[in-house]
């Protein structure tokens, strides 16, 4: 059976920061600096309890390293298929939850707080707005929102619909 993926905390590898960001948006828990090296990749993934994804077939054979997925591709498409194949993603009752700057969970946020901070049209035409409480970055259902929810829709179910292949997951607890 697959491990849930709202339900696991991941740490993506400096060569996956588009995979990060679309899996933040479905409101997967992933962290994900650019210039984040292997060895500190390896203590943040056992330090908080997270399973690594990686591009860096040499990051999976790493003693030390107790659960990892090995992305093949360099496509969005594919590396979310990839992804599925090992993680149950098949809902998007969680997008939009996790800030797809700095992952962290996003709240909502009083319009009131608001006024002054975001353009007067975007005042005037919404009523609820969330935000990060990390990097201060607000959010509102807008058209780029739209946009997003579209094409991550077509990104999940497309994942659904390819084959099985090229499936590396490293699940090793003894070290």
């Amino acid at each position: 059976m697959k491990k849930k993926a709202l339900e696991t905390r991941f740490i993506a590898d400096s060569m996956l920061g588009k995979l990060a960001k679309w899996l933040r948006l479905a409101g997967v828990d992933v962290e994900y600096e650019k210039d984040i090296d292997d060895k500190e990749l390896v203590q943040r993934a056992i330090f908080e309890d997270r399973v690594i994804l990686t591009r860096d077939r040499s990051v999976t054979q790493r003693k030390l390293v107790k659960e990892c997925l090995l992305i093949n591709s360099e496509h969005l498409s594919e590396q979310i298929r990839e992804f599925k194949r090992a993680f149950e993603l098949n809902t998007l009752k969680n997008a939009f939850t996790r800030c797809i700057l700095c992952n962290n969970p996003l709240e909502e946020i009083p319009k009131e707080l608001l006024k002054g901070k975001v353009p007067p049209y975007i005042w005037n035409t919404h009523e609820r707005f969330k935000h990060c409480n990390r990097c201060k970055r607000v959010y509102w259902a807008g058209t780029h929102r739209r946009n997003a929810e579209k094409l991550l829709k077509e990104l999940i179910e497309e994942s659904d619909l390819k084959g099985e292949k090229g499936l590396t997951l490293k699940t090793d607890y003894e070290g």
